[in-house]
């Protein structure tokens, strides 16, 4: 039978398209939804600030009278002119196993994309790096990061049978938090003075954020500007950021480094991992997902590494030590044991040598794929 392609315009059509992997991914025990608000949040134009230079479709397959699969289309108009590229982009995708419905899903983001110029279709990606990306080729026994895509592995399989072919990896790790300092901590002391840097230490997340994130956003967009099709965010996007993100960061796990000026140069966000509490409560916040969720925050052995950055003029000077020792030194106050790293592209070996010094493992591979329309 052939394949039913619906373009997403109600809201009941979007509560199918944001709950169609729940079925789909039911008996898989490593799979962790997104949370269901922020998902209507993400493809609401009065919410989702990228909408300004975005452009999307969202798109529900049906094959023999059943849901079969999902996919939205987005031509990031401020990413192309960034990387001069013409390229749509798909993300959102998930599919039962069959390369029809694979197909039939593709074939509508790639003419998506045609009719707005593009030559070239990229994915999975977001509206922007914020939103989860990468197709996971390795690592499929672990427990996904809350942050990140997981799928099952015949996706790989397909795409490349349709003629998708890599673009990038991104590589994931498991970082061992010890009761012992790594060697670089002894020169914490003498980096804090010859360069004049501190970690500060507000009393709240909100007191550091209402003092610095505008400006930690700031060097967000200069520290990640030449990644893979990186585009800054805008103000407008970063105040909403702060809003939602702000209320789960604990000072603890979060270190901001600041030169004598008072200006942020280095910056490292973590969170408790939240994956078996939103996994459990399917991604709703009510009526126990919250509560699950505060608890996760409150008492967990293992954190997330969301974010980090150090603006390029202080890149060697030892600002990361000074962010690393105060996680550090709080992983061991509260009893965490490991943390698992953001998805790090593979050839980024500046990041990728910041933990040289700690015992990691591998977690993840991730991997975007491309294709010429």
């Amino acid at each position: 039978m052939a394949v039913l392609l619906k373009t997403v315009k109600t809201r009941c059509e979007l509560r199918k398209f944001i709950d169609f992997p729940l079925g789909l991914y039911k008996d898989c025990d490593n799979y962790v939804p997104a949370l269901r608000g922020d998902e209507f949040d993400t493809f609401n134009p009065k919410k989702n600030d990228a909408y300004e230079f975005c452009d999307a479709e969202c798109y529900l397959a049906e094959k023999d009278g059943k849901l079969a699969g999902r996919v939205a289309a987005i031509v990031n108009h401020k990413a192309n002119k960034t990387w001069n590229q013409e390229v749509v982009r798909f993300g959102w995708l998930d599919f039962i196993d069959d390369i029809e419905v694979l197909a039939a899903l593709l074939d509508k983001v790639a003419a998506f994309g045609r009719a707005r110029g593009c030559k070239y279709i990229k994915g999975p990606l977001g509206f922007t790096d914020m939103d989860r990306e990468g197709l996971l080729v390795d690592g499929y026994e672990n427990l996904s990061s809350f942050t990140c895509l997981y799928n099952y592995p015949y996706y790989d399989t397909l795409l490349a049978k349709l003629g998708f072919t890599k673009d990038v990896d991104w590589t994931q790790r498991v970082v061992e938090i010890g009761e012992d300092y790594p060697p670089m901590f002894q020169f914490a002391d003498m980096i804090e003075k010859r360069f004049d840097l501190h970690v500060y230490k507000g009393r709240s997340t909100k007191e550091m954020a209402d003092r610095y994130g505008m400006a930690i956003f700031h060097m967000y967009n200069e520290t990640f500007a030449p990644l893979f099709q990186f585009a800054p965010l805008n103000d407008k996007q970063i105040k909403t950021y702060l809003k939602t993100y702000v209320p789960i960061l604990d000072p603890d796990f979060v270190a901001v480094v600041i030169n004598g000026e008072d200006k942020p140069v280095g910056f490292c966000f973590c969170v408790p991992t939240l994956s078996k509490a939103i996994k459990k409560s399917d991604g709703r916040l009510l009526p126990f997902g919250l509560f699950r969720i505060l608890k996760a925050l409150r008492k967990n052995d293992t954190l997330e590494a969301l974010l980090i950055g150090v603006l390029p003029e202080y890149q060697g000077k030892g600002a990361s030590v000074l962010l690393f020792k105060h996680i550090h030194e709080n992983c061991i106050k509260r009893g965490v044991k490991r943390m698992i790293l953001n998805p790090q592209l593979e050839e980024n070996f500046k990041v990728q040598s910041l933990f040289e010094q700690y015992k990691t493992s591998p977690y993840t591979r991730r991997r975007s794929y491309i294709k010429e329309i």
